[in-house]
């Protein structure tokens, strides 16, 4: 699949910015070299920059699958990914906790802030007091959020089914197959790669139950290490 994507894309998720959407190749850089077949994987070569699809990680692979997906679909939906794959997705017009984000969305606090902020900019959500709790404050959708909200799941899967015609069938379902057991199971099998080490201070803070829909880089980073 990757040898047939635009060989510009960067090998890893791009950082978001002020809109968190994403960005694709880099029309400023120079063109990245010929790239090598993809059926004969040059396993020496150290320069991933001037090395074809086989050569490339797995982290790389599958970065560049995401990023174009999301490309495109922000390209059509004129919204990020991110917000809708995570915020957006789990937000309604009854209102939900903003306390409650973080878990629903497998997403930091400062992400979910983040995240609400262009909703609310937009006039796709707004914050409200709780009214079912004496502080605290909710995040409804606005009936333009309503519609936001159709439009990513009808555009989500109107892309997959794009992308089963272009690169067929066997292509996507092959790659859905090797993927589709890392997200099975309570918890799920990619949990295991979340472990910290007992030394770090990701070792006490409280181990997430849920991963975001779309992974989201933020310029800010985390505290302390910036990860």
């Amino acid at each position: 699949m990757v040898s047939r994507l635009d060989p510009g894309l960067p090998d890893c998720l791009p950082i978001l910015h002020a809109t968190l959407l994403s960005q694709g190749p880099d029309s400023a850089l120079p063109p990245r070299p010929a790239t090598s077949d993809p059926a004969s994987p040059n396993l020496a070569s150290p320069n991933l920059a001037s090395t074809g699809p086989a050569d490339l990680p797995l982290s790389a692979l599958l970065s560049r699958v995401l990023l174009s997906f999301a490309v495109e679909y922000e390209r059509e939906a004129g919204l990020s990914l991110a917000i809708g794959a995570n915020v957006l997705r789990v937000l309604s017009a009854e209102g939900t906790r903003l306390r409650d984000l973080p878990v629903l969305t497998g997403t930091s606090k400062e992400a979910v802030r983040w995240a609400l902020g262009v909703l609310i900019r937009g006039e796709l959500a707004v914050e409200e007091p709780d009214p079912a709790a004496s502080r605290g404050k909710v995040a409804r959708l606005t009936l333009r959020g309503l519609d936001a909200q159709r439009v990513y799941h009808e555009l989500a899967g109107a892309i997959e089914r794009r992308w089963n015609e272009r690169f067929t069938h066997g292509v996507t379902d092959a790659l859905r197959a090797c993927l589709e057991p890392l997200a099975a199971g309570d918890p799920p099998r990619l949990f295991a790669g979340l472990q910290p080490c007992p030394d770090n201070w990701r070792a006490s803070v409280r181990p997430p139950v849920t991963l975001p829909h779309f992974p989201m880089v933020l310029h800010r980073g985390g505290y302390p290490d910036g990860s």
